[in-house]
């Protein structure tokens, strides 16, 4: 997806959104919107807003001098996920259909999103999600896949999402015996994407084969990965991705078993794949 003209505002804000919950001083501030103009100003209109974006992170961070701006804020999010553990096995354990329930959890968990355009509160979220229909439905085909699939690959996203998406994989898992799960994670700290620490820390080891994907960019770019990493996105019978950033670098793949699971939280994203803001998607290409 080819980043547009309101992308730039919305990349700008994300700048502030750095000085505000660091607390900069405001020199500081100042300089780290200088840096974002001067990047937003040379942006490559013919490529992903990920791609983008990630140059004027990393200069923010080396201004800073620090290597991961996020870094309480992820850990304070995978602490407040933890609350909704119980709240969502119980509601899967219930759901009708019990993959459906564990694919709208792993949905819920993508309000989690520092670099939205809209922010969406999660226990509403949570409160609403399994009496949601999917605005853009091929669950039934995903299910179908699944059930054909021996090797998947699982893209991470936000980190807190990590979550649900191990309830989600667990449940895939008891449903799917004979599935080999591989989670990958970005290959360094980018907005509040999920890393490879952040994954152990909250135990996705125990349900999945980490998979440290190489990528900086806050979405799977494939130039980015590893050898390993594009080995097994290529070979993989069944890749489901999460949120918007994942789209917008895979949004235009349509040789590959992708499915993407996401809430719709801008207004460019909804244009491209078929939605409006505030939806619930399960896509497949």
């Amino acid at each position: 997806m080819k980043i547009e003209n309101e992308c730039l505002d919305c990349i700008y804000n994300q700048s502030t959104r750095v000085s505000d919950f660091l607390k900069v001083t405001p020199t500081q501030a100042k300089q780290i919107s200088q840096i974002a103009k001067q990047h937003i100003e040379q942006f490559d209109h013919t490529s992903t807003p990920p791609h983008n974006a990630t140059p004027m992170y990393e200069d923010i961070a080396n201004y800073l001098q620090v290597d991961d701006i996020y870094a309480q804020m992820k850990d304070e999010a995978s602490k407040s996920a933890l609350k909704f553990v119980s709240t969502c096995k119980d509601s899967i354990n219930t759901h009708e259909d019990k993959l459906e329930g564990a694919i709208k959890t792993a949905i819920a968990g993508n309000v989690i999103d520092l670099a939205a355009e809209v922010m969406f509160d999660l226990d509403e979220e949570i409160e609403k999600i399994f009496k949601t229909d999917f605005a853009i439905d091929n669950f039934k085909n995903l299910k179908q896949k699944l059930s054909q699939t021996k090797i998947l690959v699982y893209l991470a996203d936000n980190a807190g999402e990590e979550i649900f998406d191990k309830i989600c994989i667990e449940t895939i898992k008891e449903l799917y015996s004979e599935i080999e799960v591989y989670y990958f994670v970005r290959g360094k700290p980018i907005i509040n994407d999920l890393t490879m620490k952040h994954a152990k820390k909250s135990g996705l080891d125990e349900v999945a084969t980490l998979i440290d994907s190489g990528v900086p960019t806050p979405g799977y770019v494939q130039e980015f990965a590893t050898k390993e990493a594009n080995e097994l996105f290529k070979s993989a019978d069944c890749i489901i991705s999460k949120g918007m950033g994942n789209y917008e670098c895979l949004g235009e793949e349509h040789n590959l078993p992708i499915y993407f699971l996401l809430k719709v939280k801008c207004q460019v994203v909804a244009r491209s794949i078929g939605a409006t803001l505030g939806d619930i998607v399960c896509k497949k290409l």
